[in-house]
């Protein structure tokens, strides 16, 4: 329900007659509304974990590892509400002492992005880059997809997870002594053409 009207708009009487139970029952498990959208996150939070390939994460180079947490992560934005929430609800509409609870397990998603990627960067499958920069660009990116997504779209959401774990990971790859040598030579050779044509203005 937070998703569908908001945050705001959902009373504890419209949670406790969707979830089928009374207004008191609801009341002695939670407090209140602020209660019910800290465990969405929580619960968001760990089936990213959950969905995450631990066998790559053990054993993979730091870009491996980036690339299954990514998937994981896209795949709980448009295949879980739980994973939605984590995108998609505003933490501003709470209590500051909430907030920071909030805030603190969203960290834990940047903190795995960034600890991957600086993994990477130290065994060499991932370029020299600024790791909080490049997590928050990969997170943003992601966030985003719960705004626009449509299950009846035509792409499924285990084809979209794959596509923005190719495109957000694309650029992080290490470029091997081979490339940079040929585009070195690329850019220090002279263009024949160019060459030629103002030779022949010269003239």
């Amino acid at each position: 329900m937070f998703l569908e009207q908001g945050y705001r708009r959902t009373s504890m009487s419209e949670l406790a007659k969707r979830l089928q139970i009374t207004k008191p029952a609801l009341y002695y498990y939670f407090h209140n509304k602020e209660q019910i959208l800290v465990e969405c996150y929580r619960a968001g939070i760990t089936l990213i974990e959950t969905l995450l390939d631990k066998a790559l994460v053990s054993r993979g180079t730091g870009l491996t590892k980036v690339k299954a947490y990514i998937e994981a992560y896209a795949k709980s934005v448009v295949l879980y509400d739980f994973g939605r929430c984590v995108a998609m609800l505003d933490e501003n509409e709470l209590s500051t002492e909430t907030r920071k609870e909030v805030r603190a397990l969203k960290r834990r998603i940047d903190a795995s992005i960034r600890g991957y990627i600086e993994e990477g960067i130290a065994d060499k499958s991932i370029a020299p880059c600024d790791a909080k920069l490049a997590s928050f660009a990969m997170s943003g990116a992601i966030n985003w997809i719960g705004t626009w997504y449509k299950p009846s779209g035509p792409l499924s959401g285990a084809e979209i997870a794959g596509h923005f774990t190719h495109l957000l990971t694309e650029g992080l790859h290490a470029r091997t002594s081979t490339t940079s040598r040929h585009n070195a030579n690329t850019r220090s050779t002279p263009r024949k053409t160019s060459t030629t044509k103002a030779g022949k203005a010269s003239r």
